[in-house]
């Protein structure tokens, strides 16, 4: 009897900033939703533009475009709502999009000590190679938390 061959093969959800494409694990992702209201606040958060509302949740926008491209972009088509974890918890996390997202399945060659810790690994699409994104490394998390945030919170919280 012949064995099957098992595929090393993932699903990726590919997604435009600018020019540039990237890609994303598809076990990572929520969903992908029309830009809506962004309501902003004050704070320190690098990369944190504010918030928006999902499903009764509220969900941290992250334009991670300058931190990849070098450059904020201003236009956007779509949130990607994906899911970012730091420590033993997750939250959901959105980041915009200036084009179409793309579902595909390709094979990952993991990053190596040489790449930023942005990027998880590489894939090949077309023709092309592309950078899949380490979500947990290039979103802010609570680590990023402004000190004077911080410091609130605590007195606060004080008795």
């Amino acid at each position: 009897m012949i064995q099957p061959i098992e595929s090393a093969s993932q699903s990726f959800v590919l997604l435009r900033l600018g020019e540039r494409r990237f890609a994303v694990a598809a076990t990572q992702i929520s969903e992908l939703v029309a830009p809506s209201r962004i309501f902003r606040f004050p704070h320190r958060t690098l990369r944190l533009e504010g918030v928006i509302l999902r499903r009764g949740r509220i969900v941290p926008v992250c334009d991670v475009a300058e931190k990849l491209l070098g450059k904020a972009l201003t236009s956007r088509r779509f949130y990607l709502i994906a899911v970012r974890h730091y420590g033993d918890k997750s939250e959901w996390v959105a980041l915009p999009v200036t084009g179409d997202c793309e579902l595909i399945a390709a094979e990952m060659i993991n990053a190596g000590e040489a790449d930023a810790p942005h990027v998880a690994g590489w894939i090949s699409h077309n023709g092309e190679v592309i950078e899949v994104l380490n979500l947990d490394a290039l979103t802010p998390g609570l680590e990023a938390a402004s000190a004077p945030a911080a410091s609130a919170a605590l007195l606060e919280a004080r008795p």
